[in-house]
Parts: C-alpha cells; sequence; structure tokens
C-alpha cells in the first residue's frame, strides 16, 4: 500500500493506494488485524492494534467509572493536561468521609501539591493567560483546533519575552484573532477587542509584535471568507451570497481589492448581490453587520460597479 500526501491549506491528508489494482477503498478484518483492498482482496496491511479501549460503556457514568487515563495533552493548559489534581471532596477511595485530623492533613496536603504544580513566573503568567484564553474562545465561538493554534501562538510570544511589561490580555486576544486568521474564521480586530479586556489599540500593537519577532506565518484577511457569515446575518438567500462570491473572486482577478478593507468589499459585494438578486438590504443594515461605515460601503460600492462593469437598475 502506497500513502501519497497532498496539502490542503495548512493540513496534511493522506490518501491510501492499493500496491495491485490502484484502489482506494478498504475494509478491515477487525478479528484478525487486516486491512483488505475491496476491489480485488489483496491484505494490504495486517496485524494492525487496535488504540482504543478494551471496554465498553453505554451511559456517561459507566465511561467515567472505566476509564483509567486523562483527557489528552492541550496546549490551552497551563501544564498541557500532564499534572494530576487532589480531588477536593473529602472522601476516600470507597467514598467515605474523610474525619478530622485526616481532613486537616489532606487540606494542606492539597494546598502544598497546588503550589508544587506552579514552577515559576511563566507557568503562573500562563496560567492566567490560559483561563482568559478560554473565556474569550468561548465568546467568539471559537472552535477547539483554533484554539490549539493560538494556545501555541501565545507560548511562543511568551517564549520570545514579547509578554513581559506589557498587557497580558492583549496578547492573549491578539493570539485568537491571528489564530482565526490561519484557520480562515471570519473575526475582525473590532469583534475580538469587543469581547476582550483590552482595548483595540493595545490589541494592534499586540498583533503587529507578534507578526514581527514570533516568526508567524498569517495568510492576509479575504473579503471572500467573511461573506458567508454577514449573509447569515443579514438573511440573505444563498443565491445572493453566490453572486457575492463571484463578484468578490472578480474584484481580486482585476486587482479592484488592492489595498481595501476586506469588511468594505465584502459588505459592498452583498449590497450589489442583493439588488441583482432582488434581495436587498440597505447599507446601515450591511454597515452594522461588517463593522465598517456606510460612507465605506457606497464607496466600495462605486469601485466594484466601474470595475467590473457592474450595470445596476435605477
Amino acid at each position: 500500500m502506497t500513502i501519497s500526501e497532498r496539502r490542503k491549506g495548512t493540513h496534511k491528508i493522506e490518501k491510501k493506494t492499493c500496491l495491485s489494482c490502484g484502489g482506494e477503498s478498504f475494509t478491515e478484518d477487525q478479528p484478525r488485524g487486516d486491512n483488505i483492498c475491496t476491489s480485488c482482496g489483496l491484505v494490504v496491511s495486517d496485524h494492525t492494534f487496535d488504540n482504543g479501549p478494551e471496554w465498553r460503556a453505554f451511559t456517561a457514568e459507566e465511561k467515567q467509572s472505566r476509564e483509567r487515563t486523562g483527557g489528552p495533552m492541550s496546549l490551552t493548559i497551563a501544564d498541557k493536561g500532564l499534572s494530576t489534581a487532589i480531588d477536593w471532596r473529602d472522601k476516600d477511595a470507597a467514598g467515605r468521609s474523610i474525619t478530622g485530623k485526616s481532613r486537616a492533613a489532606i487540606y494542606r496536603m492539597r494546598k502544598w501539591h497546588f503550589r508544587s504544580r506552579v514552577q515559576g513566573p511563566d507557568h503562573r503568567n500562563l496560567i492566567s493567560a490560559m483561563s482568559e484564553m478560554r473565556r474569550l474562545a468561548s465568546q467568539l465561538a471559537v472552535p477547539r483546533d483554533t484554539r490549539e493554534t493560538a494556545a501555541l501562538i501565545y507560548r511562543k510570544a511568551l517564549k520570545k519575552r514579547l509578554v513581559r511589561g506589557r498587557s497580558t490580555d492583549a496578547f492573549v486576544a491578539a493570539s485568537i484573532y491571528l489564530a482565526c486568521r490561519i484557520h480562515r474564521i471570519p473575526r475582525s480586530l473590532e469583534e475580538v477587542s469587543t469581547e476582550s479586556k483590552a482595548t483595540r489599540k493595545k490589541l494592534g500593537q499586540s498583533v503587529r509584535l507578534v507578526l514581527s519577532q514570533a516568526n508567524i506565518r498569517v495568510p492576509l484577511p479575504s473579503a471572500r471568507d467573511l461573506i458567508p457569515r454577514l449573509s447569515s446575518d443579514l438573511r440573505l438567500r444563498g443565491e445572493t451570497t453566490r453572486k457575492a462570491i463571484e463578484i468578490v473572486v472578480e474584484a481580486q482577478e482585476k486587482g479592484t481589492t488592492i489595498g481595501k478593507g476586506p469588511g468594505g468589499i465584502a459588505g459592498a459585494a452583498l449590497y450589489i448581490a442583493g439588488i441583482l438578486e432582488e434581495d436587498r438590504r440597505t447599507q446601515r443594515d450591511i454597515s452594522r453587520v461588517s463593522r465598517v461605515t456606510e460612507v465605506t460601503i457606497r464607496n466600495r460600492y462605486k469601485d466594484l460597479v466601474c470595475s467590473l462593469g457592474i450595470s445596476i437598475g435605477t
């Protein structure tokens, strides 16, 4: 069996191919651990291991009682989830309450165990930063893989000593903003700063500092990435959304979007598409959801209409 790799964005996709017939469909014989080509029957691999649990569980309680390991490693946890904790409930392994002197001893043990997990100023910084990152990511509805990327960016900034003497909240917000750009999730600086404890100015400064010092490659924001979310907020039809994307793509090919903000381009494209598809929204509504001024919408509207030769009926 050959495995070819092709890149899609920042991810690798593995493609398995049968050496005998070139087929790409396989089935597993779990009792024997064989991987078999469904086209010609060739056993492409054998004695494969099942890394899953050997037990079965049908309820959450059964699953919790039978698990013997913790959760996976995560960069969003200060210690990556590798440390243990003494349960705050004063009960022994059999579920019986701990009494008197033992309770006081357990309390002291729990306190010193917690203190021993904090390994220095950087670790204390990570504890507070990751807590704020979880809060901000939840407010912005950022998916888990993007949170992991944001945590990695913050750790790089901390390792480069960029956070020292500066606002931790601003760097947390900057990490989430850059992670969203890497994963093509449309979140503007204004949206992030609104939910963050840092100001818009501090956030912008932190973003520029991380980009220049932490050696992170981030794709440029695109108006095309903004259109689906703006369309959803405006409750536009699918035809209008597709038309707006076509307008943006054509404008990008002609270079009309160079040097212009993606929010204004996306808003103007939706305004034009709404007129053409008879699904019109006002400039004020588009300005509100795209977080740009009505003047910007009108200016980008004129640029797109003139550049693409679009005829708008009065």
